[in-house]
Parts: structure tokens; C-alpha cells; sequence
């Protein structure tokens, strides 16, 4: 056990920093250019400037937190954000100096917002894709370091539990089969139409529960597969934000 245990630690201090507990929501700026040239973004001098309200009265450039960051490429911009402001409005500067603002513009609830930003002469002009993308979100590297992260720490956390009311280290398959369960559910489908981190915890505490339940029927009651699953999640959520946070600045 030991041993395991061990293995576990290692690979958790190593693992890479694109983890993230839960989708986070994302926002897609594709370029056009109506100029004669295509002058490249300065990154580091460009913003997104979140807004309370539809005038910007209240408003803050999106800050580089934990996972939370703005940053531009040639011909596009990306943004990710633990909870985006209902409005924003994009600044980008150019390589040659130049300074261009957007309108002010709404951010629709969603996981994936895609928007094409056309670059004109003196302004910025941004537009909702009409048809955003069904993203497969499997293929983001976070959805794996997710399930990695919150296995380990979910296991861990069964184990010592296992230990204290000295039960069948058996549990631990079935805490193990439940967190890939949940956790390809959350990041394949629920994300999609789900945004509320809360929502999709309290659905894994609940399916684990049943799931920890009937594969350890012989070793656990009901309310003790409840009360594992409440432990694990809860330990595992909030272990795994402040992690993932962490590693997201390295």
C-alpha cells in the first residue's frame, strides 16, 4: 500500500499543468483583416476587458490567474476564464504601433464561444459565429489531466477512509470505476449545457454514491457509500482547485 501510495504522490507532483477539475469556458477570436496588411498582435500590450454592464461602467481586464488567461497568436486571440462578465470589449495592439477597440459586446452563457473579429482601419468589429462548434472536449489535453488528478486524489482519499474504519481495500476498485464514469460523463456531455461547476459536482456525488453502492454492496451500506462519496468529492474538489491552480502558474 505503501508503494501505491507513493506512485500516486509522484505522479501528481508531475503532472503537467494543463489539469483543471472542470471544463472551464472558453472564448475564440478568429482575425479578419479589412486592411491593406496584416500586422501582427503585440500579446503582451492586447486585452480583454470584462464588463458588468452594457455601457463597460464597470469594468476589468481579464486577469492571469491559475488557468484564467488572455493570449494572442498570428490571426487569432484565446481566452479562458473561470467565470466570464456577461459583456466585454477586446483592445489589441499592433506590431506597428497602432491601436485598435472594440464595440462593446455580449458573452452568451456556454462553454465554447467562437467570435470572428474583423480588423478595420481604426476599429475592431466583433461578431458572433452564428453556428459555434460542438467541440469533442475529450480532446482537450485538460479533460485527461482532470481525470488523472481527481482519480489520484479520489483513490487516496477512499484509502485512508478504507484504513480508519478498517473495511476491504476492495472499495477502492469501485471508487476508482465510479470517478471514470462521472468524469467521462461531465467532460463528454454535461459540459456542453452545464457551465455551473456546482451542478456537475453535485452529479457526481450522487452517481458515485449509487455506483460505489452497488459495487461494494458487500462491504458498504447505502448511507456509507453516500457518506464515501460526499468525502472523496469533496476532498477531491477542493485539493484539485487549489493543485490545479497551482500548477496552471508554472
Amino acid at each position: 500500500m505503501k508503494k501505491i501510495a507513493l506512485i500516486l504522490l509522484t505522479v501528481l507532483a508531475y503532472l503537467p499543468g494543463w489539469a483543471t477539475i472542470t471544463p472551464l469556458p472558453e472564448i475564440q477570436f478568429d482575425l479578419i483583416y479589412n486592411t491593406q496588411g496584416h500586422p501582427l498582435i503585440q500579446p503582451t500590450q492586447s486585452e480583454l476587458v470584462l464588463c458588468q454592464d452594457r455601457l463597460c461602467m464597470q469594468a476589468a481586464a481579464l486577469g492571469t490567474y491559475g488557468a484564467q488567461k488572455f493570449s494572442c497568436g498570428p490571426g487569432a486571440c484565446h481566452a479562458t476564464a473561470y467565470e466570464f462578465a456577461p459583456f466585454a470589449r477586446l483592445v489589441l495592439m499592433f506590431e506597428d504601433g497602432s491601436v485598435r477597440t472594440s464595440q462593446i459586446f455580449s458573452i452568451p452563457d456556454g462553454l465554447i464561444t467562437p467570435f470572428n473579429v474583423y480588423v478595420n482601419d481604426k476599429e475592431l468589429s466583433v461578431q458572433a459565429v452564428d453556428t459555434p462548434p460542438h467541440e469533442f472536449l475529450w480532446k482537450r489535453p485538460q479533460a485527461w489531466g482532470s481525470l488523472v488528478l481527481i482519480l489520484i486524489l479520489e483513490v487516496l482519499c477512499a484509502a485512508a477512509y478504507v484504513l480508519y474504519t478498517k473495511k476491504s481495500f476492495a472499495i477502492l476498485y469501485g471508487v476508482a470505476i465510479a470517478n471514470v464514469v462521472t468524469t467521462f460523463i461531465t467532460w463528454g456531455f454535461l459540459a456542453h449545457w452545464i457551465t455551473q461547476s456546482a451542478l456537475l459536482w453535485v452529479f457526481c456525488v450522487v452517481v458515485e454514491a449509487v455506483l460505489i453502492g452497488l459495487i461494494n454492496r458487500k462491504d458498504l451500506l447505502p448511507k456509507e457509500a453516500a457518506l464515501l462519496s460526499v468525502i472523496v468529492n469533496v476532498t477531491s474538489y477542493t485539493l484539485g482547485m487549489i493543485i490545479s491552480f497551482t500548477l496552471a502558474q508554472i
